[in-house]
């Protein structure tokens, strides 16, 4: 675990007994019995008839001022009634009292016994205000100023309490009459009254004093200088360290508050108590140590296997308790980000790492928020869902914002890396525009985190996106990187060929040759074709370097007539497998070759594709790339192409001088290899000459095996299940199927043996038979298939 996310767990709590400078709140109670000298009892909520008789018994409130006491009616403008005309019980008051004083306590971080001593009452009217100010410590022991609001009609009023650079704005306004609203703060805390621009509010004014012995310890509202220095000294060193090689610290650190707070009431200056305290200490030692610093609402959200583990009623099955087995999937997210400054976060939902929490074990005993169970369905067993939320605060440092950022990952950072690098090619500034030097620096912590193996999740098109856009910003830099780093230890697909040698040659030639050489060794085992590919476009590309692809070529040549593997493969994961050969590989690898001049390299492959039918079969392979090399201006002279060429004519013209007839009889060759009496049966019709069909009545079981036997030795014949009777009987006519096949065949031999010999100025044929002969003997051949006579076993 990193020190500073230790270090940091043991100074935050310290912070949360101090509590805040101010407290607030409304609380419920019984309407108390207020009398007033000279007036007698006052109702509540405070009528207008009586605001103006306890104005009329009042005294304009002074204010101090050094040693003096003044009043100053552009200063303070309200009037006080002193404590003793004031007379204030009832049955639930002081339980009422009791109440407020205990959460104002709380809030201001009190620790020990506190009272309440009245001190005042106040009654602001129309006008009335109180500049800023600060109140004194009136008697031995105070520790704050607590304003209690009674029930009372008036507009305006707002009270501003501020401490070193903080402001609190309350507006006390009681929103029911059987509510009273209070506020408290420390005494030297500047506050002021804004004025009240309608009606009457009425105010009990107390002094919080300290019982017993705390009563000699001097009240001060907390600072929390110690907390500060200790929190921005650490947080300096964590930044400081993020630069060194060998740092292994979180990216970010995630402090849990403690209060739950929805999207719509979650920002700095609605935070709660202890975690107000918090946040109070974090900012601006965050700003002093150069971090950014957001509250944003933590998630997690599980899903796994659950059983079945009774039932809660006795009765009620329906009523089914669940338990959570295993949990399968667990997705951690940041989002719903707030600034201290109010202003909105661009920021997206960024995931977060268990050792980024503050403490580490702060989620340790959470309880969900949600959680669902399912019944098991089908052949899925019971499974759950479940979440939880939390708001925290979160900070990083300013520097490695973008590195927070690539956390998101590539759904997120591969658009704004294109983006950015739009904005810069569009912009026509160099490469110390801020621009490019963000998308520099986003590109630098992707390719840290690129996947070196390509597994399940990885998508073929992340790599062209990436190219694309370091191609575009033409960082070299980059380039080189994914190169040398990513594509040359083995996560290399071949999709992204186009755009990797698009961005290879804005390289040095020689740089770009050596990694383009250490690609193809590492990947050519699993990736024969791609690489095949890749060594072409970069001959295609660049020319005059071709002399230094040469290793890569022999590499290529050595690894398909299999005398060699590459001399360090990326390893092949259970799932992978060397594609098959195809005519692609084939046409690169050539295409390449004839670029590099390499005609030893050419013959040798072209000797082991011609010696290994199996591998590079003459009609799927090696044909079709004959036509594609032959058809090339680029490659048709091609020595070891010209070879190709000659053996796929031989091969063609040797079959196009084989007899092509249609069958003369109804007799029909076979390789039926099953010696049961059904497909001996088979066997004897398909030999006949003078059978058409055959009717098979039997069960299904064995009609299903004569069907199974029929298509996979690909017999000259149609069925269908004829249902006139039990057993139902499978139909059986003989077709040309074969011979249709070989026409096709021999019209597409004679086009290939065109293209082939064109290419190089040749007659179409050098066999006996001609095009005209071929195609006559074949129209005469299915002339006679119709008019053969039918034969049944019928």
């Amino acid at each position: 675990m990193s020190s500073v996310v230790l270090d940091l767990a043991k100074i935050l709590p310290t912070i949360r007994r101090h509590g805040d400078f101010y407290a607030t709140g409304t609380i419920e109670m019984y309407a108390p019995n207020l009398e007033i000298d000279g007036i007698g009892r006052i109702s509540l909520p405070l009528l207008p008839v009586q605001a103006e008789q306890l104005i009329a018994i009042a005294e304009r409130a002074p204010y101090g001022r050094g040693e003096e006491t003044i009043v100053d009616t552009n200063v303070r403008r309200t009037w006080q009634i002193d404590a003793g005309r004031i007379h204030i019980g009832g049955r639930h008051w002081m339980q009422t009292l009791d109440a407020i004083v205990t959460k104002a306590a709380a809030g201001l971080g009190v620790i020990g016994p506190v009272s309440a001593e009245l001190y005042k009452l106040l009654i602001y009217d129309t006008g009335s205000f109180f500049v800023e100010h600060r109140d004194t410590e009136k008697i031995s022991g105070m520790v704050a100023t607590l304003v209690v609001v009674l029930p009372s009609d008036y507009i305006g009023g707002t009270l501003l309490v501020r401490h070193r650079d903080r402001e609190v704005s309350l507006d006390l306004r009681c929103a029911d009459p059987s509510e009273v609203t209070f506020a408290a703060f420390y005494a030297d805390c500047v506050h002021e009254m804004r004025p009240v621009t309608n009606g009457h509010r009425l105010t009990l004014v107390y002094n919080l004093v300290r019982t017993g012995k705390a009563k000699d310890k001097a009240p001060k509202p907390p600072l929390y200088e110690k907390e500060l220095a200790e929190i921005t000294a650490l947080l300096q060193r964590w930044v400081s360290d993020k630069n060194l090689p060998a740092d292994d610290s979180p990216e970010k650190l995630i402090y849990p508050l403690e209060h739950a707070y929805t999207s719509a009431e979650l920002a700095f200056d609605t935070l709660k108590n202890a975690d107000a305290a918090v946040a109070g200490v974090l900012v601006p030692a965050g700003a002093m140590a150069a971090c950014d610093i957001h509250v944003a609402l933590l998630s997690i959200e599980e899903s796994g296997s659950a059983e079945h583990s009774g039932y809660r009623g006795r009765y009620d099955e329906e009523d089914e308790e669940f338990e959570v087995v295993e949990v399968i999937d667990r997705v951690k997210t940041l989002s719903e980000w707030r600034c201290p400054d109010a202003n909105p976060s661009t920021l997206n939902a960024l995931p977060f790492q268990e050792n980024e929490l503050c403490p580490p074990d702060a989620l340790a005993d959470a309880e969900p928020d949600e959680e669902y169970f399912h019944e098991a369905t089908g052949n899925e067993g019971a499974s759950f869902e479940r979440t939880y939320r939390r708001a925290a605060i979160v900070l990083w440092p300013k520097a490695r914002k973008l590195a927070v950022f690539n956390q998101a990952g590539l759904d997120v950072t591969l658009p704004y890396l294109a983006e950015l690098a739009q904005r810069w090619a569009d912009s026509g500034e160099g490469v110390e525009s801020s621009l490019w030097q963000e998308a520099h620096t986003l590109s630098g912590y992707m390719l840290q985190d690129w996947p070196t193996r390509r597994g399940y999740n990885g998508r073929m098109e992340d790599e062209v996106n990436l190219l694309t856009s370091l191609h575009r910003l033409r960082d070299t830099a980059r380039i080189e990187s994914f190169l040398s780093d990513i594509s040359a230890v083995g996560a290399y697909g071949g999709n992204e060929n186009e755009a990797m040698v698009r961005a290879a040659v804005l390289l040095s030639p020689g740089r770009m040759t050596d990694l383009i050489n250490k690609i193809i060794d590492r990947n050519t085992v699993r990736a024969r074709g791609p690489c095949a590919n890749l060594l072409a476009r970069t001959c295609a590309e660049a020319p005059d370097a071709t002399t230094s692809l040469y290793p890569a070529a022999t590499v290529l040549v050595e690894t398909l007539i299999s005398e060699r593997a590459a001399a360090n493969p990326a390893p092949l994961d259970y799932w992978e497998q060397p594609a098959p050969i195809d005519a692609d590989l084939l046409v690169d690898l050539l295409i390449a070759l004839c670029y590099l001049d390499a005609i030893d390299l050419g013959n040798r492959a072209i000797e082991h594709a011609l010696s290994s039918q199996k591998s590079f079969p003459m009609d799927t392979i090696l044909t079709p790339a004959a036509l594609r090399l032959t058809e090339r201006m680029q490659t048709n002279t091609f020595a070891p192409v010209q070879r190709l060429r000659e053996a796929c004519l031989h091969h063609l013209r040797t079959r196009m001088a084989q007899p092509l007839a249609p069958p003369p009889d109804f007799s029909r060759t076979h390789t039926i290899a099953c010696r049961c009496a059904s497909c001996a049966d088979l066997s004897r019709f398909l030999a006949a000459p003078d059978r058409k069909v055959w009717a098979f009545k039997a069960a299904e079981s064995q009609r299903r095996h004569i069907e199974s036997s029929i298509k996979q030795n690909g017999c000259d014949l149609d069925f269908v299940t004829e249902q006139r009777s039990r057993p139902y009987s499978l139909v059986c006519t003989k077709n040309q199927a074969s011979y249709e096949r070989r026409v096709a065949q021999r019209k597409k031999d004679i086009d290939e043996v065109g293209r082939l010999g064109a290419a190089v100025g040749q007659d179409f044929f050098t066999s006996a038979e001609s095009s005209a002969s071929t195609f006559q003997h074949v129209d005469a051949g299915n002339s006679n298939s119709r008019s053969q006579s039918s034969g049944s076993d019928n």
